[in-house]
């Protein structure tokens, strides 16, 4: 396993990060859910990434049992902040008091007194930004955070939250082959300001793996089939995308890699991405991947899956946070 800086901070992570979405969230067994993990530290991934809204608090339960006795100096454990956890008016969102309790709630699920990266999971556009960001301070002055971290954030966000003396070291964003919409705006704003980007579904929810086939029956047990996975990864399901898709597999056999390996291993050649997050319902899908981490694709191999995909990309940056609905009703707080 390779490591690499998070942005411009000291904190160095896995290549291959760990997470636990959809994985941990309910899909597989708690058994299987924590041999997944075991499985992660023995490629040498020492970086988890959860969220307190995963699974209603039990994905961070469960992560945490399973790290458990691990040293917890070796360990990298991101989770995130934002989302409702609860039906009261405060129990979602970055106010200074959700952000207080969300994060003590996340470190008694986790079992352990602090966290190295805590994230904003969402922008909150009813929050005023310098309350967000002095609660983080606050956190940090504390010890009970080390590293602040954003997801999804725009590069404009990112921007205005620059401004304040508790510096970001991470945006976590959607990233792959299919879908680029950072690299105009968000990539060049993180490079300027010293973020580095954590990516999430390198794989496109499996598409880039070559699992579904055009005019074909899904899979038994894969993601598409599954009801939360299938609002994801629907956008990919077309015959032109998965007859496009497939095109990939002679360059991946080139490069000696799974499709899924060429998928993450694509995403890493980034400089500005410090790592990649994967999930995994079995512990050899770990070990699959975790074995990308280093490798280099050569130029030609780059310019063959741009050339195959080009069409289909997803560009613009102005879909950056729209992929979850971010900003749904119950947000939408009335300020009379």
């Amino acid at each position: 396993m390779e490591y690499r800086a998070l942005g411009a901070s000291g904190l160095r992570i896995s290549e291959i990060v760990f997470g636990n979405w959809l994985t941990l969230d309910g899909q597989i067994g708690e058994d299987a859910q924590e041999a997944c993990v075991r499985a992660a530290l023995d490629t040498g991934i020492m970086t988890f990434d959860t969220a307190d809204v995963y699974s209603g608090g039990r994905a961070e339960e469960v992560l945490g049992r399973a790290l458990k006795g691990t040293r917890r100096e070796e360990l990298v454990i991101a989770t995130k902040v934002f989302f409702p956890t609860g039906d009261g008016p405060n129990d979602r969102g970055l106010s200074r008091k959700h952000i207080a309790e969300s994060c003590a709630a996340s470190l008694r699920r986790l079992g352990t007194d602090y966290v190295d990266l805590y994230q904003a999971h969402r922008f909150d556009d009813e929050t005023p930004l310098e309350e967000t960001m002095s609660a983080f301070a606050d956190l940090v002055r504390q010890g009970k955070i080390l590293y602040v971290g954003v997801s999804e954030w725009t590069a404009a966000q990112i921007e205005r939250a620059a401004e304040f003396d508790v510096p970001l070291v991470s945006n976590q964003p959607q990233y792959s082959m299919l879908w680029r919409v950072i690299e105009q705006e968000v990539v060049p704003a993180s490079e300027r300001l010293g973020l580095g980007q954590i990516v999430f579904s390198p794989v496109a929810q499996g598409v880039l793996a070559g699992k579904y086939l055009p005019g074909q029956a899904l899979p038994a047990g894969s993601r598409a089939g599954d009801e939360r996975g299938s609002r994801f990864v629907g956008r990919y399901m077309s015959d032109t995308v998965l007859e496009r898709v497939q095109k990939l597999r002679p360059i991946a056999d080139e490069a000696g890699l799974t499709m899924a390996q060429l998928a993450v291993a694509w995403v890493l050649q980034n400089t500005n991405v410090s790592g990649a997050i994967i999930g995994a319902s079995r512990p050899e899908q770990v070990a699959e991947n975790a074995a990308v981490s280093g490798v280099r694709l050569a130029p030609e191999l780059m310019r063959r899956i741009d050339d195959t995909l080009d069409e289909l990309v997803e560009r613009d940056p102005a879909k950056t946070a729209n992929m979850f609905d971010v900003m749904p009703a119950w947000r939408r707080v009335s300020r009379a």
